[in-house]
This record gives C-alpha cells, structure tokens and sequence, in this order.
C-alpha cells in the first residue's frame, strides 16, 4: 500500500502573543494621549512597531481593536478564596477599584461605553467581551459558596438554571455598577470600609431574595424551607484581604 502523503505544512506565521500585546498597550496609551476621536489604526500600527495590515489580520476595525484593549485588563481580576464569601467578594471590589483607577483602565471604559451609546454593535461587543467574561468570577464565588453552604443550591431543570442566571447577572450588575459609579462618576474614594458596606448590602439583599423564594416553594410544596446564609466573615479572614490591598 502506498503510504498517504504528510499533510501539508501550515503556511504563515502563527499568532503572536508579544505582537497582540504590544497592539493592545498601544492602544490605550494612544487612547490616554488622544481620546476616541483622534485614534486611528495606523497610530496604534506605529506606537506598537508593527504593521497596520497586521492590525487588520487581527481586528476589523477601531471598535474591536479598543475593546479588546479594556477586555484585557478586566482579565487581570480574579477571585480569592479567604474561606468567606463576605471576604470574597470584598477582595474583589477593591481589585476592581484599583484597575479602575488607572489612567489607561479610565479612559478606555469610558471612551468605549461613551461611545457605545450610539453604536449597538459596539455594545454588543463589550457586552461579550468584557461583562459576559467576567461573569466567571460570580459564577464562580456562587459555587464556592454553595459548596461551603453559604448560599442555597441552585434549583434543578431549566427552571433552576434560568434562577441562577438571573442571579448571577444581578449581582454583576450592582458590583459593577456600584463601583463604577464611585469610582468613575462621583469620583469617591472604594475602601476597605465602603467595600464592606457594599458587600453587606449585597448579601442582604440576596438573603431576602433567597427567603422569599425558599417561601414560594415551601407554600407550593406544602412544607418548610430554610435557604443558606452568608456567614459573617471572622476578623483574621477580613485582615487578610484588606492586608492585600492595602498602599
């Protein structure tokens, strides 16, 4: 038998991670010197030592290209495990608030979502890639709390998991919200103290939520349920994730 031919060997060269991160970094750093209106492709080509073609192998246009530039940063932000969802949620607050202090993190998000106003397909865009991302670290600090029994499983069926989207969206929404609007908005300071407080409110509200879910089913069910409650957060946990942030 004659033996098959090796497969052709892939043209081109592959990807490069130094080159998307050089694009990336330019980008923002033209967009803190030029603002939206005055960046173009071409600037970011030049700042970041390649080719605009090779921008455009890679992004079809501004919009994808700065968005892709946020989105990263937002990458850095991951969640803890102080063994306490209060803690949890807390540390994260005050990793948000840092990026967002950032000159480079400032003024792309509010270049982006200024923007966006008027463009639904960059909205669609951000939505994808910077709040559908992000959703993991909820996603994943609602599991840890389950597991912990801090906050009730979720439901079985689609039912359930429709449930736990909607929470999972919900709280992105007031922790995003909530420390965008400080930070960016009314320009106040995110510490230790309001992040907790922040938090507090948070898990509060959740804790009614769950009771007045946990009540409709019992009522249905004919019986009693009792839903999980976010333990407070003993002080050796607290210190520990404000000593990570601290300046």
């Amino acid at each position: 038998m004659t033996p098959s031919p090796a497969p052709a060997a892939r043209r081109g060269r592959p990807r490069s991670a130094a080159a998307d991160r050089a694009i990336l970094d330019a980008t923002r750093a033209a967009l803190v010197e030029l603002g939206w209106g005055k960046l173009t492709m071409s600037d970011v080509a030049a700042r970041a030592g390649v080719a605009k073609t090779t921008l455009y192998r890679r992004w079809t246009g501004k919009n994808e290209l700065v968005v892709d530039a946020v989105a990263v940063l937002f990458d850095e932000l991951a969640l803890p495990d102080h063994g306490c969802l209060q803690a949890d949620i807390e540390d994260v607050v005050l990793q948000f608030a840092a990026l967002l202090a950032r000159p480079e993190t400032k003024t792309a998000l509010m270049a982006v979502v200024a923007e966006s106003t008027t463009d639904p397909a960059l909205r669609a865009r951000i939505r994808e890639a910077i709040v559908d991302r992000q959703k993991r670290l909820v996603i994943l600090g609602r599991r840890r709390a389950q597991r912990r029994g801090e906050l009730p499983p979720d439901a079985d069926g689609e039912e359930g998991a429709a449930a736990a989207a909607r929470a999972v969206g919900l709280i992105f929404d007031v922790i995003a919200g909530a420390v965008v609007h400080r930070s960016l908005v009314s320009a106040e300071p995110v510490d230790a103290r309001w992040a907790e407080q922040l938090t507090s409110l948070l898990l509060g509200g959740l804790n009614a939520l769950d009771e007045r879910a946990a009540g409709a089913g019992a009522k249905a069910n004919g019986g009693a349920s009792e839903p999980g409650r976010p333990r407070p957060c003993d002080q050796d946990q607290r210190r520990r994730a404000e000593a990570e942030h601290a300046p």
